[in-house]
């Protein structure tokens, strides 16, 4: 028996995830300048992916 093609290894994936975890939003906000060291991790502005 085969296995569905949406349930295969996600190291498969090749589209662009639009969600970023908090830690990639922050180094993204470091890249931008817009992130000083000591600032709340809450309430981050939206970040698009690079």
């Amino acid at each position: 028996m085969s296995q569905h093609q949406s349930l295969k290894g996600a190291n498969k994936i090749q589209a662009r995830r639009n969600v970023l975890k908090r830690f990639e939003r922050v180094e993204v906000l470091k890249k931008q300048g817009r992130w000083k060291d000591g600032d709340r991790v809450f309430g981050l502005p939206k970040t698009k992916p690079e």
